[in-house]
């Protein structure tokens, strides 16, 4: 299983070339041994980076906002904080832990689910998480937003608000 802390969507096809620019504009940012690697999944990045994922996210998204050239082949960047085997049990766990740290008791949350190469049902994510999480579910204005992504064996989870992922196409108008 490998560690990943961004996902990253390109073009089918142009996988590579968001590779290289992934790499190149994230040793802009100081991260001089970030890594990149195609998914079975056409037009699926994995990318690990020693920068925070959410703040790398939102850098690049600064960066195409201010030259949009730069940014050709990136459409969407999505933060990744845990990554464990796409196993209901262990999905669930590493939900239910970053959301005790992240969320608190006062606010709410949803649960929202990607998921490719896989036969897990989404409604039996969802409620594996959900039932793990004591905290108010809002299912139109949630405080917090839960993200499974599932890609063939692996899972990311990541506890985010709205905006946390960065839509590079929508920024530039694609």
């Amino acid at each position: 299983m490998r560690i990943f802390n961004l996902l990253a969507s390109t073009y089918r096809g142009r996988e590579e070339d968001c590779i290289s620019e992934l790499w190149y504009l994230l040793r802009e940012l100081g991260d001089e041994k970030a890594e990149a690697w195609k998914t079975r999944v056409s037009g699926l990045i994995e990318v690990k980076t020693s920068l925070n994922p959410f703040e790398a996210a939102r850098r690049l998204g600064a960066i195409a906002a201010e030259r949009p050239w730069d940014l050709k082949y990136t459409l969407k960047l999505t933060p990744i904080e845990e990554v464990v085997p796409a196993r209901l049990e262990e999905i669930a766990k590493a939900a239910q832990s970053l959301a005790e740290r992240k969320i608190s008791s006062q606010e709410t949350f949803r649960v929202t689910v990607n998921k490719r190469i896989t036969d897990l049902k989404t409604m039996e994510v969802v409620e594996a998480v959900a039932s793990r999480i004591n905290r108010r579910v809002d299912l139109k204005n949630p405080d917090w937003i839960v993200l499974v992504e599932i890609v063939g064996g692996e899972a990311g989870v990541s506890v985010i608000r709205q905006g946390d992922v960065v839509s590079i196409a929508k920024l530039l108008g694609r």
